[in-house]
């Protein structure tokens, strides 16, 4: 999901940088724009790195009922 987010955020980059070449955004503007961009593409990259870092959740399949064991199996296969 996080990754859907950062592909986001690169396409707005993309629709900003090309209303700058079409002159359709002041130059005030623009600057605010590029730099809040910025500042979310590098939140996202440290959230999305420190959580590949992290460990799975610690519970296990086997303190879930037997019924949801079931029904998880089925549907990460």
């Amino acid at each position: 999901m996080l990754y859907i987010s950062y592909g986001s955020v690169c396409e707005l980059e993309t629709q900003i940088l090309l209303a700058e070449d079409l002159d359709l955004i002041e130059k005030g503007v623009l600057g605010t724009l590029k730099k809040d961009i910025a500042e979310s593409e590098r939140m996202l990259k440290a959230l999305i790195k420190s959580l590949e870092n992290k460990p799975l959740n610690p519970w296990t399949l086997e303190s879930l009922d037997p019924l949801l064991q079931l029904n998880w199996r089925r549907t990460i296969q």
